[in-house]
């Protein structure tokens, strides 16, 4: 049971008094029935006058029986001990009347309330669920349910702790007990009478839990620099923010609410509040649906095409990349504000990716459309497909969130598989390489290539090259197969990287005069994400000097020294 009981009296008839909505008495009664919040305003006021006006020694006399949830509470103040519920004598103390009880009610009726700002009185009205609802179906969303949220004025809850302090006030010049320590929130009760009538409207089930998201941020633009003074009270509550336009956030005036004594909030607020001229604002009605993420694995035939658009210093380099052959045809059927593309590794801009494909997978933000048969998935995967020869993908299905994250997380602990063709000439038997089957687990300290800096910071990372495997061809060829930690680069066609890979190793064990070269090779892969190169190995190492020049880098070995020049 969830009533107004003679203990309430006192603070129905102050805050009627003050200019307060029925909906916000209500809640500083503590009354938890949702019912009660949906009944009209008119209706609200009507009982509000009877309950003053019935006798006050009935304890209970306006009641509904309602099974609800508890609700939430704002905590206001800590319950006073020791309170009893009768004065000395075992009487109720007498409350003074007000001169003319539906004077008082309709003058209360005809103003904005004092505490809410009208929320609760012209923006529960049928012409407002009607504008949200409208804003929500030209949006031309999918969903099955939705979460309503609200944004509310910053100052409300100065206005709020006002209101109280009035309340507590009276209360002690009564001499009447102070029998309760909480009231119910504002959005609470807002979303009690809300949610009913988008529900209707809508067609859908209200759900906490649900990625529809349906927004509305009030303003108050008549009582914005009432919270200002908390600034002075408090100033370590705000500090400026780089995401915020202004520093009197709801939180950080939540906080120094918390913080400022009783007696400094009177001097600089009236308690009860003011009624202010003009009724709320809702600049904002917003709709978001939660991300969708589209996974699978693609290939890539181009030599051309680097996996994201190549801009460097605001110069876009290649005219389109993987990620946007692919996102560009889901973009158009999702009906996404953007997307965020990820991948399990990445390959270089003129390296083939075959085998099975690497895995990849887009978040596609606030997607109009987000159900999609797996019979529509596949023509989709087919038009990305058909829309060129340089990509090609599979398995594109829906994921959920949690798979992206073990796609990301396997990427350390994976292992590649990479082969090259190596020339030399110098004729080699079979003995001569059977040395590197042998090398287990080779370490390398491996730099961030100068080509990545861009979008990567230059560090030193440590990688294992786990396996080799020699294959004897010729007296002047082998394929060196090798299996490697992911973030490996064992060769690579950029030249700037050869100080920091394998072949360097290789070079310091075999202990030889061979000297080597890089250039990028027109073998495909044994396996999926794997790039290849021809290894040139030459005796002229014994001259002690060698210049080659590679892709407009001069590279000067001198012994074991490799030296890089850019020209």
């Amino acid at each position: 049971m969830s009533s107004l009981t003679e203990k309430d009296r006192p603070i129905v008839q102050l805050l009627l008094n003050a200019g307060t909505c029925p909906r916000c008495i209500l809640r500083f009664c503590c009354v938890g029935s949702q019912m009660l919040y949906r009944h009209p305003h008119k209706d609200l006021m009507k009982d509000l006058q009877e309950f003053l006006k019935n006798n006050r020694e009935k304890e209970d006399t306006v009641s509904w029986d309602v099974a609800d949830p508890p609700c939430k509470r704002i905590r206001l103040e800590d319950r006073e001990e020791g309170a009893d519920d009768v004065n000395h004598n075992g009487a109720i103390p007498q409350i003074p009347e007000a001169g003319d009880g539906n004077a008082a009610v309709e003058s209360s009726a005809a103003k904005v309330c004092n505490v809410c700002l009208g929320i609760l009185q012209e923006f529960c009205e049928a012409d407002f669920v009607k504008k949200v609802c409208q804003k929500v179906n030209s949006a031309d969303y999918q969903f099955t349910s939705f979460v309503f949220s609200v944004s509310l004025p910053p100052q409300l809850s100065v206005r709020e702790r006002a209101a109280w302090l009035g309340v507590k006030q009276e209360m002690r010049n009564l001499g009447l007990p102070l029998a309760k320590d909480d009231i119910v929130q504002l959005k609470e009760a807002y979303k009690w009478i809300i949610h009913p009538q988008l529900s209707e409207e809508l067609g859908v089930p209200a759900d906490g839990k649900s990625l529809f998201e349906v927004s509305v941020v009030f303003a108050h633009p008549e009582t914005d620099e009432e919270c200002h003074f908390l600034a002075t009270a408090c100033p370590d509550c705000f500090k400026p923010a780089k995401n915020k336009q202004s520093v009197f956030t709801r939180m950080a005036v939540i906080k120094a609410l918390e913080k400022i004594k009783e007696e400094d909030f009177l001097k600089h607020f009236p308690c009860p509040p003011s009624s202010p001229k003009k009724l709320c604002d809702a600049p904002e009605i917003q709709c978001n649906n939660g991300a969708v993420f589209v996974a699978g694995r693609y290939n890539k035939y181009s030599r051309n095409l680097p996996q994201t658009p190549w801009i460097i210093d605001g110069e876009r380099k290649l005219e389109s990349s993987v990620e946007e052959l692919i996102s560009e045809h889901l973009m158009a059927e999702f009906k996404a504000d953007s997307f965020n593309f990820s991948s399990s590794g990445r390959e270089d801009v003129d390296v083939r990716t075959l085998g099975n494909g690497r895995p990849f997978a887009i978040e596609l933000v606030n997607p109009r459309r987000i159900h999609f048969t797996a019979e529509e998935m596949k023509r989709l995967q087919q038009a990305i497909n058909d829309s060129s020869d340089k990509i090609q993908v599979r398995d594109l299905q829906l994921v959920t969130r949690e798979a992206i994250g073990r796609m990301k997380e396997g990427e350390e602990e994976k292992t590649k598989t990479y082969s090259a063709l190596i020339w030399t000439d110098k004729a080699i038997q079979r003995e001569d390489i059977a040395f590197l089957d042998d090398i287990k687990e080779l370490k390398l300290e491996q730099k961030t290539p100068l080509r990545v800096l861009h979008r990567r910071p230059l560090a030193v990372r440590c990688r294992l090259i786990h396996t080799m495997r020699s294959e004897y061809i010729d007296e002047h060829h082998f394929r060196l197969h090798l299996k490697t930690q992911a973030g490996t680069y064992p060769w690579c066609p950029d030249t700037r990287q050869v100080p920091n890979s394998l072949l360097m190793g290789v070079i310091g064990i075999m202990g030889s005069c061979l000297l080597w070269w890089l250039r990028c090779c027109k073998i495909p892969a044994l396996r999926q994400w794997c790039c290849c190169t021809v290894f040139a190995f030459t005796s002229q190492f014994h001259t002690g000097v060698f210049i080659k020049y590679v892709r407009d880098i001069k590279i000067v070995l001198l012994k074991n020294t490799l030296q890089l020049f850019l020209i």
